[in-house]
């Protein structure tokens, strides 16, 4: 039996005059009812209509990942969830989540074995949503590009997300609550350093030799701009936000301070070193870890970040 068969079965006698407008409306308002239950999504190839709310995710982004755990959505699987733990860390995930692969080379029977209802992509993933979409919709959301703001637009996908998993009360409240803690955070410096700021350069080695440095349209950028630091080695805004630089080019920084994200595996072989010694910032003791935050991420993401440079900064001595 369908749905509108009780109200569309044949009857002994024609329905007439508030008869029939009352089983019409009945009729519109099933139809209304029904209708109302799918979702419009848009990421960058355009709009998704979803019947109703999925319920077995994959997340083959990081940063897709993170924004699910942060609204309440725990995936059925994410890609190289070692490496989450090492570089992303905070939002931890489910140990009840399946590793589907790398983000690069995702095991499509994996996935597939999962029966996903959706699959989330992001920033260089394009590529493989033809043959993702014959497992289950794809949604591609390009986070990181040179023509936006990438702060500004992870903050559109975060809410893009919570409408599809109907946890937008959920998204506004982190978002305030990301809002509010950025003004404590900056607080807490101000009183630390008396209200003169240091400027900052916020950095990950890859190298002994080599490190990217955050520079405008960076999510270490925007951590710093929501703390009211100014940057110590200024970069041109990019896609991704990071200039490549030699370790060298750091001993330009004259008073600022040096903040370097973890994690680095060959920090010994650097900071033993002369030539490291003997950077102004070195010397001045004006150098610190912060502890490892993933730096493409979602939104939350920012507030990690801006919390894990504020405590870098608190250990030194203004």
């Amino acid at each position: 039996m369908t749905l509108f068969s009780n109200l569309i079965r044949p009857s002994r006698r024609p329905l007439t005059g508030s008869r029939a407008f009352i089983a019409l409306a009945s009729i519109l308002a099933l139809t209304i009812s029904v209708c109302a239950q799918a979702i419009t999504i848009s990421d960058n190839r355009g709009e998704h209509e979803f019947a109703q709310t999925p319920q077995r995710v994959i997340a083959l982004n990081w940063s897709m990942a993170e924004n699910l755990v942060e609204l309440g959505v725990t995936p059925i699987g994410v890609a190289d969830i070692k490496g989450y733990q090492e570089w992303v860390v905070r939002p931890q995930l489910a140990d009840s989540i399946t590793d589907v692969g790398t983000r690069s080379e995702p095991n499509l029977e994996r996935i597939a074995a999962l029966q996903p209802d959706v699959i989330l992509l992001s920033s260089m993933q394009e590529g493989m949503v033809e043959k993702l979409e014959q497992v289950a919709p794809v949604l591609f959301f390009d986070s990181f590009r040179a023509d936006h703001d990438n702060f500004d637009v992870s903050r559109q996908i975060f809410l893009q997300l919570a409408r599809l998993f109907e946890k937008e009360t959920t998204a506004k409240q982190k978002l305030d609550a990301m809002d509010a803690r950025f003004g404590e955070l900056q607080a807490q410096l101000k009183a630390h350093y008396h209200g003169n700021l240091p400027k900052v350069a916020a950095v990950r080695f890859t190298t002994p030799s080599v490190l990217r440095i955050f520079g405008d349209n960076s999510m270490a950028q925007a951590a710093m701009a929501k703390l009211g630091l100014q940057p110590a080695l200024p970069q041109s805004a990019n896609q991704w936000g990071i200039t490549q630089k030699k370790v060298t080019d750091l001993g330009r920084i004259k008073d600022g301070v040096v903040i370097y994200i973890e994690p680095f595996e060959q920090a010994d072989d650097l900071f033993s070193t002369p030539l490291w010694r003997a950077m102004p910032f070195v010397r001045g003791e004006r150098f610190a870890a912060a502890r490892s935050t993933w730096t493409y991420g979602g939104p939350l993401s920012v507030q990690y970040l801006a919390e894990s440079i504020t405590d870098a900064l608190l250990t030194l001595t203004p």
